[in-house]
């Protein structure tokens, strides 16, 4: 789908008009779905694995860009700088690759996937793609075992992999229109029933919200772009300076789903954006793209640096920088703490 079509879609699911009820029927189609797929785990026919760490499944429920990522950089960085030995495993979104493998630093987006690059550059932790969430985070404990945590970025709907601790999204959206996939942007039906058999309880589930204004029940995050821009060769730059004399006109790309923040967060810190470039989240940044890029200084967010540099090894990339609420943060670690002095316990016949 191209930027135009996702932006009326993400128009679409802020009320019932007509699109969303067009779309209505095949919504119903995908939660029977769903229903399906959560029947066949609580009859046993399908089985959540465990693996031999603390899974913490970070995802959202609103599809399009909540900040999913961030929260999982952010996560990962707070327990490693705690002294925690984290792992990432991913799918990989948009990935042309199928097999399991580790993300390197330097590797082809193509084959790993945009958002996995942009959390091991962050966070400096061994992060692992695969198909199959199971078998990623088992590759990742045989080829780290210190590893005592791991962070799985999306998922909340990929029951195959057990979880301890659940944090789910939201943005200043909410939950839109309340209806599912596709004619609004829930994922699933919230409020939800947990999945115990998969983990879920309302005890491990935190919601974050990254607006500003969390509702009651809900952690905060504060989102903020960086003050500086990074190339492809790891320099920096002052963001003012981008505007220097004689350099070229600024234009900023982002192929994100909701594109327009980016432009917007980029214009509050000062910048004047000659030129902008929307494209659809996850793009492949082909010839098409390469074309339509003209004359200019770019600048774009840290997810599609990996592939913009592709094409264009000049640009600039910004990295979105979010901060948890500190109660959120608190009440992982204590959720990691409560686990593990429970499977101490157990251990001794406590």
């Amino acid at each position: 789908m191209g930027a135009m079509g996702q932006s009326a879609l993400l128009h679409a699911w802020t009320g019932k008009g007509p699109l969303a009820r067009l779309l209505w029927p095949i919504s119903q189609l995908y939660g029977a779905l769903v229903a399906l797929r959560r029947q066949l785990f609580l009859k046993g026919i399908l089985r959540s694995q465990r693996a031999q760490a603390f899974v913490i499944v970070v995802g959202n429920v609103v599809a399009g860009g909540a900040g999913k990522t961030p929260t999982v950089i952010a996560v990962v960085q707070h327990l490693r700088s705690h002294g925690y030995q984290v792992g990432v495993v991913s799918k990989g979104y948009g990935r042309q690759a199928t097999d399991c493998r580790e993300v390197s630093p330097g590797a082809n987006p193509h084959d790993v996937g945009d958002e996995p690059i942009v959390v091991q550059h962050a966070a400096q932790v061994p992060v692992f793609v695969g198909p199959d969430r199971h078998r990623t985070a088992q590759a990742l404990l045989a080829q780290y075992p210190g590893t005592k945590v791991l962070v799985c970025d999306d998922g909340l709907q990929d029951y195959s992999l057990w979880r301890d601790l659940e944090i789910c999204v939201f943005d200043d959206r909410a939950c839109g229109n309340g209806w599912l996939l596709p004619a609004g942007p829930l994922r699933e039906p919230w409020p939800r029933h947990p999945l115990a058999c998969a983990g879920q309880s309302d005890q491990t589930l935190l919601v974050v919200n990254t607006s500003g204004a969390p509702q009651p029940g809900q952690f905060g995050a504060r989102r903020t772009l960086a003050s500086h821009a990074r190339n492809q060769q790891g320099q920096f730059i002052a963001l003012e300076q981008l505007q220097e004399p004689g350099r070229l006109p600024l234009k900023a790309v982002a192929g994100i789903a909701r594109p327009q923040l980016f432009f917007d967060m980029l214009r509050q810190t000062g910048l004047q954006l000659s030129a902008t470039l929307a494209l659809a989240d996850h793009d492949s940044y082909g010839q098409q793209t390469a074309r339509s890029l003209g004359n200019f200084e770019l600048i774009c967010t840290e997810k599609d640096a990996p592939k913009l540099w592709l094409i264009a090894p000049n640009a600039w990339s910004v990295a979105l920088l979010q901060t948890l609420d500190p109660a959120c943060l608190e009440t992982i670690e204590r959720q990691i703490k409560n686990h593990r002095g429970a499977r101490l316990s157990s251990q001794h016949g406590h």
